[in-house]
């Protein structure tokens, strides 16, 4: 059997066949789409707590339980960032494990072990009676959430086709934005509830998407690259071919199976060259929990070696920016902000669930603009909208705020350029931070470095969701005017430190970090998946780009 095997880039080597580009291509490989949908669904959790922590931490009855977080309390500032910001504490520990335990029980097992941790927090938060007990659910729920946004990106990318691999990426966001925008509206309708029922049936319903991943990971075909990882190359076959809704024998499975096994014998030779005293892949060998934990510290530090530090700056720090932006401070204490401007508590509570219905309307788009627009444009126009947003909402503020009955349409203008920014954000800097980081490591360190951008993400959410109430309560512009600062820090770093990756090759990208790292491993790519073709009697081919 002869197969023809693009070799024309050292991206990858697959099967020359025409793909359909556009939201078509998405919908004609309903099998990824469907696997891509129930990891997200790790997304949805995390944006579900978003939207139900902001109007949970004004209802009089949560007050009454949790007193230590209303505003007659001493250091209700300070408690009520804590109560927020520490779940994204444990959502950073829960991303840094993911990596050793996605490596050894599977990216589908980790979604579960993630739905677990999850599953516990929630129930602590829904049956709490004190503020010790709700701290102590937010961290063990954000440890699950952390596990959940790391697994489920590494999860997605590796058994997309490549041509859909982007848009299937963007699910994450859209998912956050939904739980996000479905958690708003269910509270804004429970807080009419007279009981502690108001607010723990918004609480106990984040339960649903928790154990629907847990159940549903369970019929999740395993990532066909951990399959081989594991030397199962029978099942990674298998488990591709269901991905593919092919036939095992389909020419198309078979030239994509043999690019998977030639990345994973190529990323386990430049981790032997790296650290020959941990290569353990002994025939019949399995290493030990001690042996993977010291393997994967090594691996860990890769990242930040002189060889890889450039690409690992650009990738967490688009992620810690994502959250100086200020996004999840608009979130987290929107009718609070609101009432900033002068609204009322009703009002600002019915604003606030606009806007964050409006940042859906903002990143849908981007699943089709990703790969024209391209990643770093979007980021510039994000950056410059975002500065123009929170400039003027903190100089209305500034000027207005000691007499709204004045200044009564200044107040709804600030409540406009909030909606702006929204949107903004939806369309840029929401989407644009989960597909950038994983397009600039190679290969043999990706899962660790988007592992390390995602673990910043969640640390500068904690930064952010502690200072926002102590800001917003020394003056009631500081918080607008502090993300205005970062929003315009961001603009410059962009402009200078982040390349464009929209239709770029791994050399393309060594030219901009000035190494050759990813060159190398194409090279050696190649090689092997010609030492592989030989092994079955196939003819390496170039053929053209289709």
């Amino acid at each position: 059997m002869a197969l023809q095997v693009r070799v024309c880039s050292p991206r990858c080597c697959t099967l020359a066949h025409a793909s359909i580009p556009g939201l078509k291509a998405v919908f004609e490989n309903k099998a990824a789409l469907l696997c891509a949908v129930m990891a997200s669904f790790g997304g949805l959790t995390f944006g579900y707590d978003q939207g139900v922590i902001s109007v949970t931490l004004v209802m009089d009855h949560f007050l009454k339980t949790v007193p230590e977080i209303d505003s007659g309390h001493s250091g209700a500032s300070f408690n009520k960032g804590l109560l927020t910001a520490i779940l994204e504490l444990g959502a950073m520990l829960g991303a840094m494990q993911t990596g050793l335990l996605a490596d050894r029980f599977s990216r589908k097992r980790a979604l579960m072990i993630g739905s677990v941790w999850f599953v516990v927090g929630s129930v602590l938060q829904t049956a709490t009676y004190s503020y010790s007990q709700l701290i102590v659910g937010r961290l063990l729920g954000g440890v699950g959430i952390g596990m959940l946004s790391s697994t489920a990106p590494l999860y997605i990318s590796e058994i997309s086709p490549p041509h859909v691999r982007g848009a299937l990426l963007v699910w994450e966001q859209v998912m956050i934005v939904i739980g996000v925008v479905i958690a708003y509206w269910l509270t804004f309708g429970t807080r009419y509830i007279d009981s502690s029922l108001s607010w723990r049936l918004p609480f106990g319903l984040q339960l649903i998407p928790g154990v629907i991943l847990f159940f549903g990971a369970w019929f999740l075909p395993y990532s066909p690259r951990w399959l081989a990882m594991q030397k199962r190359y029978d099942e990674c076959l298998a488990s591709l071919a269901r991905l593919r809704s092919l036939p095992e024998h389909d020419p198309r499975v078979q030239a994509e199976h043999l690019t998977i096994l030639a990345e994973v014998a190529v990323n386990k030779e430049v981790a032997a060259l790296r650290h020959p005293s941990l290569d353990s892949d002994q025939p019949g060998s399995s290493p030990s929990m001690w042996q993977a934990f010291v393997k994967e510290t090594k691996e860990w530090r890769d990242a930040f070696s002189k060889r890889y530090i450039k690409r690992t700056i650009v990738g967490a720090g688009v992620a810690g920016f994502q959250q100086f932006t200020g996004i999840n401070a608009l979130i987290y204490y929107a009718p609070t902000l609101f009432a900033s401007l002068g609204l009322n508590d009703d009002t600002s509570i019915l604003m606030s669930g606009i806007m964050n219905t409006l940042q859906l309307v903002g990143c849908l788009p981007t699943i089709a603009l990703l790969d024209q627009a391209g990643r770093r444009r979007l980021l510039l126009i994000g950056s410059t909208l975002l500065v123009l947003c929170h400039t003027a909402v903190a100089a209305i503020i500034g000027r207005c705020y000691q007499d709204w009955s004045a200044h009564h349409g200044a107040g709804w203008a600030g409540v406009a350029l909030v909606f702006t920014f929204m949107l903004s954000y939806g369309a840029t800097w929401g989407p644009v931070s989960w597909a950038l980081p994983p397009e600039v490591f190679p290969s043999s360190i990706r899962a660790k470095g988007v592992a390390i951008s995602v673990a910043t993400l969640w640390f500068c959410n904690f930064i952010v969701g502690l200072i926002t109430p102590p800001l917003n309560s020394a003056k009631p512009y500081a918080a607008f005017a502090f993300y205005a600062c970062f929003a315009l820090i961001s603009l410059a770093w962009i402009y200078f430190c982040v390349p464009e990756t929209k239709g770029r090759s791994l050399e393309d990208m060594d030219a901009v970090f000035h190494d050759s790292s990813a060159h190398d491993e194409a090279e050696r790519r190649k090689k092997v998946l010609q030492t592989l073709l030989d092994a079955r009697s196939i003819n390496l081919k170039p053929v053209d780009t289709p």
